[in-house]
């Protein structure tokens, strides 16, 4: 199968994941979907996001605490995935959400091309706009003016992922 095959595959196969088996991601795995994550396409080549691995089950309650919050819920946003990644990016630095959205999307493909799962998450804006949110970014050593624009749980899933729904008639439009 040729690599442009193997990447128009992995596009049409990823699917979300919305339940986790606790078990660790090495490592060398959670390295290679980050580092996906910064070759995303940016404005400019500016690179506005920065991207916040959380693995520390610590870290990981307070910010599923947090996000449950927002939803006025008590359950756990990310289904038992063992990581979150944030993306959050400062708005002084072009079109911030595009560029975080680009770097979510660039590890959500990774993630899947390394046999792991992943769905996408919102309320970071929300989180990180909060006192709370702020207090997070002073622990973690980063500028208060960072605003999150969403995040992936990542893990490996606990359930199989569901099959595509079919694509929508009028997806696309040629004139």
């Amino acid at each position: 199968m040729s690599t442009a095959t193997e990447m128009l595959n992995l596009l049409k196969t990823r699917r979300s994941v919305r339940a986790y088996k606790p078990d660790a991601v090495p490592e060398a795995l959670l390295d290679q979907v980050l580092e996906a994550g910064t070759y995303a396409p940016s404005a400019m080549g500016r690179q506005s996001p920065t991207l916040i691995a959380i693995t520390t089950p610590e870290y990981r309650e307070r910010i599923a605490r947090l996000n449950a919050a927002v939803m006025g819920s008590d359950k756990d946003p990310y289904y038992g995935a063992p990581v979150v990644v944030l993306a959050l990016a400062d708005p002084a630095i072009g079109p911030w959400v595009e560029d975080a959205s680009c770097a979510l999307e660039n590890m959500m493909l990774a993630a899947h091309a390394l046999d792991l799962s992943t769905v996408w998450v919102h309320r970071e804006r929300e989180i990180f706009d909060s006192e709370a949110g702020k207090a997070l970014l002073r622990e973690w050593g980063l500028p208060e003016t960072l605003r999150g624009v969403g995040s992936i749980a990542l893990g490996y899933g606990a359930v199989p992922a569901s099959q595509p729904k079919p694509r929508k008639e009028g997806y696309i439009v040629k004139v």
